[in-house]
């Protein structure tokens, strides 16, 4: 029987490497380094490209990706203790390799890109010379596919792209989108889209704003809200099958969400680390915080919600490596895109709490992260569609009963057991 929580020794090593690394080396440019993806930034470029050439030596660059795109070819659960650590600090993931949304655009062109494309595009977004956006939701329809208006439109040179998109993460330092639009409106309607390869700077890409979140200042936002007007671009723009955008989406947002799942598993437990070091470290009344039941309750429930979806990813993880057929985990990962919202913002409020008036402050970082967390509630599909879901999934193991009463009810049962030991029933003359 197969069963084991302990991590082999030697990938075991590489995670304490890690784990110091980020603390030691990466955690500090948070604090200087204003956007991990701007490429242009000349702080960002001094800093950031040696610590990418020590993950590369150690051999734990994008490890997402199998051995033939220059990546390990770890399954996900590795993945997922990895990326529980990078998720402690917000320039790991791009040290390594990992930013989203490069890594799902990376799988994308490695699995449905030409030649060309993988040469021109994918190259150099593995090498993290150029970052990439994912230009999918629109402002009138959020992610729902049907609502979708952004159109492609063939003409004899290409096609032509027509429509808004709303918060495309990175766009304003991207080099190029990947845009979802209708090319079939006839077809069934998870068959009307395509992507297509738009390079930033094509005439008639017009970025409307860039919005930020919470108390983001007005000029710091890295969601665009974009616009497309007559945007030309030619045949082999086209990324994948023609009407096969829903299914590379899909393709390409189910194992980012698991590791978009463990890395919240790393900032709730930086936010629980701070949590309990205030505790201990404060008094009021004459008696440690820690001491106070309240604080001890707060704690208590913030260790179980966040060992309970750490235990969960880590269970998907291992589904997704042991069938290798996203479709029969489906309603795993989107219990984990679920939860993982609820865990974070419960475990940062109450960090705030215990941090009183600095904690609402901006000298700590816990009402960023209770924005994050209401962002994680929609980013990749909302978490109300999710939860559907998972019921729907829960549903389908379970049948109806034919009878007036459930099938436990009680009065039956007991019948049954009568009639099952009649006979033991008499000999001792006991009825139930």
């Amino acid at each position: 029987m197969a069963w084991d929580f302990e991590t082999d020794p030697e990938f075991q090593r590489d995670l304490d490497w890690v784990q110091e690394f980020v603390r030691d080396e990466i955690d500090p440019l948070d604090h200087v380094v204003r956007n991990p993806y701007d490429i242009q930034d000349p702080i960002r470029a001094e800093l950031i490209p040696p610590l990418q050439g020590k993950v590369r030596d150690r051999g734990l660059w994008a490890c997402h990706l199998g051995p033939e795109l220059g990546g390990p070819g770890y399954g996900q659960v590795k993945l997922a203790l990895l990326n529980e650590i990078l998720g402690e600090a917000r320039c790991a993931p791009i040290v390594f390799g990992a930013q989203a949304p490069d890594s799902g655009n990376s799988e994308i062109l490695a699995r449905f890109g030409t030649p060309d494309q993988k040469r021109r595009w994918l190259e150099p977004l593995l090498a993290n010379e150029i970052v990439s956006a994912f230009s999918m939701t629109e402002p009138q329809g959020g992610a729902d596919p049907q609502t979708f208006t952004t159109s492609a439109a063939p003409d004899r040179n290409g096609w032509v792209i027509n429509g808004e998109k709303w918060f495309t993460s990175n766009a304003a330092v991207a080099a190029f989108l990947i845009v979802m639009a209708i090319t079939d409106p006839n077809n069934p309607p998870y068959q009307q889209q395509s992507m297509f390869i738009v390079p930033v700077g094509t005439p008639g890409v017009k970025i409307v704003r860039n919005v930020g979140l919470g108390n983001d200042r007005t000029d710091e936002g890295t969601h665009a809200y974009l616009r497309y007007t007559d945007v030309r671009v030619p045949g082999d723009a086209l990324l994948g099958p023609r009407g096969g955008a829903f299914m590379m989406a899909q393709t390409r947002l189910g194992a980012g969400r698991i590791h978009h799942a463990m890395r919240t598993v790393g900032l709730a437990r930086r936010a629980m680390d701070m949590m309990c070091e205030r505790a201990l470290s404060r008094t009021t009344q004459g008696e440690q915080l820690a001491r106070k039941q309240l604080v001890q309750e707060m704690i208590a429930d913030s260790w179980l919600e966040l060992e309970t979806l750490r235990l969960l990813v880590l269970r998907t993880a291992w589904r997704i490596d042991r069938y290798q057929d996203h479709r029969r985990v489906r309603g795993d990962i989107a219990a984990v895109k679920a939860m993982m919202p609820r865990v974070l913002h419960g475990i940062a409020s109450r960090a705030l709490q215990i941090h009183g008036s600095l904690g609402v402050s901006n000298e700590m970082p816990f009402v960023d992260y209770i924005v994050q967390a209401y962002n994680m509630a929609l980013a990749d599909g909302p978490t109300e569609v999710h939860k559907i879901t998972v019921a729907r999934q829960v549903l389908a193991d379970h049948a109806p009963t034919d009878g007036l009463f459930p099938s436990r009810h009680r009065p039956a049962l007991r019948a049954q057991a009568q009639e099952l030991y009649a006979e033991v029933l008499a000999r001792h003359g006991r009825r139930l």
